[in-house]
């Protein structure tokens, strides 16, 4: 009993020995991490180099640059709750480092929820399990959301030590998306505007589903601004344009195009 004891005693000693061997080293190893990362962000800054991760949420909607005749009345908005997360790395220039360009790799949602009033309005409904085409009168509720890879490259002006300004390009690569919706409380005129009239009342609906018609790439322009609250945080707002429709340009279902316009606002964190 006393040799089991005293093995089990041994055991325990050597055993702690390791864990505070390995808790030193492992200490030591992420002291010396952290002092080779310090060391890195404290050489990039002295070369004019500026890194700062961002987040954020996107407010807006993918709409017609003026309102089609199609649609009578917006009934409801929804901007969602569109997250944003970014890695920006600008490189500023002259001995007062006024101006920088900065590029960024931004994942990022752009969406929105919407309810209108329509008149003749193209359409294509899937009912009773059958797609059907044409022009249709009534309500119609869409929900919009897509998730992009976002690569913007900006000018940078450095107004004061509290606040820049910028402007530049994006391109967007969408990863996956869905535009569908449904329609209710009117009627669909088939083929044309003077085809046979369907009509769904009663709180009959149908629904559609345009999500594989939409564009896997889209370009634009950026502007916007920060300001710098502390020494490392700062307030960020960004407006971005879409140039692209939102759909392909072979998909004909919808006649006019929709552009992505979103505001970004969020917060970022400087290194």
């Amino acid at each position: 009993m006393n040799n089991i004891s005293a093995i089990y005693n041994f055991s325990l000693k050597k055993t702690s020995k390791f864990a505070c061997l390995f808790l030193f080293l492992f200490t030591g190893l992420t002291a010396q991490a952290q002092e080779e990362l310090i060391s890195a962000i404290e050489l990039t800054d002295r070369n004019g180099w500026e890194l700062e991760v961002r987040a954020g949420v996107n407010i807006g909607g993918a709409s017609p640059l003026s309102l089609p005749q199609e649609i009578r009345k917006i009934d409801s908005y929804s901007p969602r709750l569109n997250a944003t997360l970014e890695g920006v790395a600008t490189k500023w220039f002259g001995p007062e480092m006024k101006w920088g360009v900065s590029a960024g790799l931004k994942f990022e949602e752009k969406g929105m929820i919407t309810g209108a009033k329509t008149k003749a309005y193209h359409m294509e409904i899937i009912n009773d399990g059958s797609k059907t085409s044409g022009y249709w009168t009534g309500y119609v509720k869409t929900h919009y959301n897509s998730t992009f890879l976002s690569i913007p490259i900006m000018a940078n002006y450095r107004i004061n030590n509290a606040w820049k300004i910028r402007a530049g390009i994006f391109t967007s690569f969408r990863l996956d998306g869905e535009f569908a919706g449904k329609v209710s409380d009117g009627y669909l005129r088939e083929g044309d505007p003077t085809g046979e009239k369907v009509s769904f009342d009663n709180d009959k609906v149908a629904t559609y589903d345009f999500s594989s018609n939409l564009n896997h790439f889209n370009w634009g322009a950026q502007i916007g601004g920060s300001w710098n609250m502390f020494r490392h945080f700062t307030l960020n707002a960004d407006l971005t344009w879409g140039f692209k429709d939102i759909f392909e340009s072979s998909f004909k279902t919808i006649s006019f195009n929709m552009y992505p316009i979103y505001m970004n606002i969020g917060f970022g964190y400087k290194f």
